[in-house]
C-alpha cells in the first residue's frame, strides 16, 4: 500500500507543475484571445471594413487561435504534438464526413462574405422568410423577422438559393389591387386613387406612383395602383394607403363590390 502511495505522490508531484501551468496558459491564453479579437475589430473598424466583414473575421480567428492554444496546452502536458497532428487528422476527416452539411453552411459564409449579396441591416427575403439582417456567423444567418422573432438560416441554404434585398436601391414600390364595380367611371375612379398617393406624405414624387386599369373581372374592374415609397416606410405606405382609399372611394360613391346575401325566406 505504502508503495501505491509513494507512486501517487511521485506522479502527482510530477503532473501537478505541467497541469498548473498548462492550466494558467489556458486561461492566460483565452484572456489574450480576447483582447486580440477585440483589438482587430477596431482596427479593421478603423480601416472602414465592412462590419459584416468584421464580425465574420473576428469569429473565425478566434476559433483558430482557440485550435492553437488547445494545441499548446496539450503539449505542455506532455502529448506528442505529431502524434496528435496525426490524430487531429484523422479525427478531422472523420468529422469532416459527419458533419458535411456544417462544413457547407462554413463555404456558405465564405461566399456570402465574398460576393456581399446583404449586410447587416438590410431587409432581405431568403428561404421564405423575410426580414432584417441582425448577424452573419460561420455558420448561420441571423435575420428579425417583421414580428420581431429571431430566424436563424444556415450559409449553405442561404448561398444556394435566391435572396430578395430590399435594401440595396433604397426605393419600393407598394403592389396594390383596387376592384370597383363596373357602373363606376373609370376617369373619376383613377382622379380618386391617385389623389389618395399624391397626398400621402411618405409616397414618393419620383418614382411618379401609378394608376392603371389592370384586368376586368368577373365582378370588377381591377385598377393596379402603384406607390413608391422608402424602403424603411413600406409596411406604413402599404395600410396607410389602403385605409385611405377605402375612405376615399366611400367618399366619392364609387363602390368596391364584395359578395352580398340574399334572404330567400323573404
Amino acid at each position: 500500500m505504502e508503495k501505491y502511495i509513494e507512486s501517487a505522490k511521485e506522479i502527482l508531484f510530477f503532473y501537478a507543475p505541467k497541469v498548473i501551468a498548462a492550466l494558467l496558459i489556458l486561461i492566460v491564453g483565452l484572456y489574450m484571445i480576447k483582447i486580440i479579437i477585440k483589438s482587430a475589430k477596431k482596427i479593421m473598424a478603423k480601416g472602414g471594413i465592412d462590419i459584416t466583414l468584421q464580425k465574420f473575421l473576428g469569429n473565425l480567428g478566434g476559433w483558430v487561435l482557440k485550435i492553437l492554444l488547445f494545441i499548446v496546452v496539450i503539449s505542455m502536458l506532455g502529448v506528442e504534438t505529431t502524434s496528435f497532428a496525426a490524430i487531429l487528422a484523422a479525427a478531422g476527416l472523420a468529422v469532416g464526413l459527419a458533419l458535411q452539411g456544417s462544413l457547407a453552411n462554413f463555404a456558405g459564409g465564405v461566399l456570402i462574405m465574398i460576393f456581399k449579396p446583404f449586410k447587416i441591416g438590410d431587409l432581405i427575403e431568403a428561404q421564405g422568410q423575410i426580414g432584417v439582417v441582425k448577424e452573419i456567423e460561420i455558420f448561420t444567418t441571423k435575420l428579425i423577422g417583421l414580428s420581431n422573432k429571431e430566424i436563424i438560416i444556415p450559409n449553405g441554404e442561404m448561398s444556394n438559393g435566391t435572396i430578395l434585398n430590399y435594401s440595396t436601391e433604397g426605393t419600393r414600390r407598394v403592389d396594390l389591387v383596387i376592384g370597383v364595380s363596373y357602373d363606376a367611371d373609370i376617369k373619376k375612379t383613377k382622379e380618386v386613387l391617385m389623389d389618395v398617393l399624391t397626398s400621402h406624405p411618405k409616397v414618393l414624387k419620383d418614382p411618379a406612383p401609378g394608376v392603371t386599369v389592370l384586368e376586368l373581372a368577373d365582378s370588377s374592374v381591377n385598377f393596379a395602383v402603384r406607390p413608391w415609397c422608402n424602403t424603411a416606410d413600406y409596411w406604413n405606405v402599404y395600410f396607410e394607403v389602403t385605409e385611405n382609399v377605402k375612405i376615399a372611394l366611400d367618399k366619392a360613391e364609387i363602390e368596391i363590390p364584395y359578395p352580398h346575401r340574399v334572404n330567400v325566406n323573404k
